[in-house]
């Protein structure tokens, strides 16, 4: 064996340290920095963003160990994270104690989640929903985090983050999972139209960006393209729809 090669029996990676849901990024960052944004840039929302990130990694990490069946293998990124996580969020609470009273809106969300990956059903439709209502959440939070007043604005901005990330839950699996199910795409184009007149209610500008994405829910589907660039053309769509927001609402 030489000075390079790698012995035959070295183990992998557990998998859970490092989240491979691409997807999850925007979701993650957007209603953050939306939120963050609209009532004004301050201190305590870099804790609240590590918070959130490591918060993040917790609960992908458990939800893989708990989708293999609580193999010990799996056990330690779900560990390290829920210690790392459990840490930021007693910091953040001892930073901002108001923002305690958003906790419980979360509950459902999370525990949603960890039922559906101990189920091995983390890709159906109610855990994309609920996961969608946890990230939009979070716009509420940064913008209180930020001394923000007009929570009637920050409910708006939460309502256009989940409409829109929702979407794409249709969206995606519209063209993947359930490519094949005209009534799937049905149901995607339904959803995507109901969100352009809720948002034009809110911002008639916002609901223009939506109506182009229900054409974009009923067209792209048509085209066959690869997940990557689907992923690829929702960077700009996910900027847009934050920008216009923050902008119009």
């Amino acid at each position: 064996m030489t000075a390079t090669a790698r012995p035959a029996h070295r183990r992998r990676r557990a998998p859970g340290w490092v989240p491979n849901q691409h997807g999850a990024w925007a979701m993650l960052a957007s209603p953050l920095i939306l939120g963050a944004l609209a009532a004004g840039l301050a201190w305590i929302h870099l804790v609240l963003a590590a918070f959130w990130v490591g918060g993040y990694f917790a609960f992908f990490a458990a939800s893989v160990w708990l989708k293999s069946g609580r193999k010990a293998r799996y056990a330690r990124p779900a560990e390290v994270y829920a210690v790392l996580a459990g840490a930021l969020g007693l910091l953040t609470a001892a930073l901002a104690p108001a923002l305690l009273r958003w906790a419980p809106l979360f509950l459902v969300p999370f525990g949603v989640g960890l039922w559906a990956a101990a189920q091995r059903r983390e890709r159906d439709l109610l855990a994309g929903v609920t996961t969608v209502v946890g990230s939009a959440l979070m716009t509420v939070v940064a913008y209180d985090a930020g001394g923000g007043t007009d929570l009637h604005r920050a409910w708006w901005l939460a309502a256009g983050q989940f409409l829109y990330f929702a979407g794409t839950v249709f969206y995606v699996k519209s063209m993947i999972r359930q490519r094949d199910d005209p009534v799937f795409l049905r149901w995607s184009i339904a959803w995507h139209v109901l969100a352009t007149l809720v948002t034009a209610v809110a911002s008639p500008w916002l609901g223009l960006v939506f109506a182009v994405l229900a054409v974009r829910a009923w067209w792209i589907p048509r085209l066959h393209w690869t997940p990557k660039r689907i992923g690829l053309v929702e960077i700009p769509a996910t900027l847009a729809v934050a920008l216009v927001s923050l902008l119009t609402i």
